[in-house]
């Protein structure tokens, strides 16, 4: 091979011995192969790790619901359906939404809307989860004949338990005891129970 170059000419590229490029694409390989071994040992570390070290336990549900009621002194039975979801992000304290669409047995054109969302506390016995709630939102109401269609502010107490039957799955069973704010004729008191599954998320 011819060593000199011409005037003018570009001094060629060398290349590397075989043995160094093998070398170093292994040592870029090992590199590759432990950070993702830290990155993948992170999560597991928090998985198993108490609540307050993760980011937060999510849950999304859906359910019936069943109400009772009274307007004008009247008692009214509702059914009709919910969705909450709940978000702990420490042990013991989390926040929870909810959502109830419930209607009259006796007049299907009345129905109560309520929209909520509040702190909620809870213990872990085993598999259920028993917790007690406090939440603030906005209800709806619907009057017979669709005569008026009116929302009021309310707030709520209420409590119950989730059931973990899977790793991914809760049921619930929950209890809610309402206060519509300014409702005519004294404030408006429906009880409402909700029956419902949940899927619950996992880091």
């Amino acid at each position: 091979m011819n060593d000199w170059l011409s005037p003018g000419g570009i001094l060629p590229r060398r290349r590397k011995p075989r043995k160094l490029r093998s070398r170093a694409a292994l040592r870029v390989r090992a590199a590759a192969v432990i950070f993702a071994a830290c990155c993948a040992a992170l999560p597991a570390h928090a998985q198993g790790g108490p609540t307050a070290a993760r980011a937060g336990d999510l849950q999304i549900g859906a359910g019936f619901a069943v109400g009772r009621s009274g307007y004008n002194f009247t008692p009214t039975h509702f059914l009709g359906e919910a969705a909450y979801t709940t978000f702990d992000w420490k042990t013991h304290f989390g926040a929870e939404f909810n959502f109830h669409n419930i209607r009259s047995h006796q007049d299907s054109t009345v129905y109560e809307r309520t929209y909520e969302i509040g702190p909620r506390v809870y213990v872990v016995r085993g598999s259920f989860l028993p917790y007690a709630k406090v939440l603030y939102g906005r209800g709806v109401y619907n009057f017979s004949n669709s005569i008026a269609n009116v929302a009021y502010n309310m707030y709520t107490y209420g409590g119950g338990a989730d059931w973990r039957v899977a790793r991914s799955i809760n049921v619930r069973a929950d209890y809610e005891y309402q206060n519509w704010m300014g409702f005519p004729l004294g404030t408006l008191h429906p009880s409402v129970v909700t029956v419902g599954v949940a899927f619950h998320f996992h880091q």
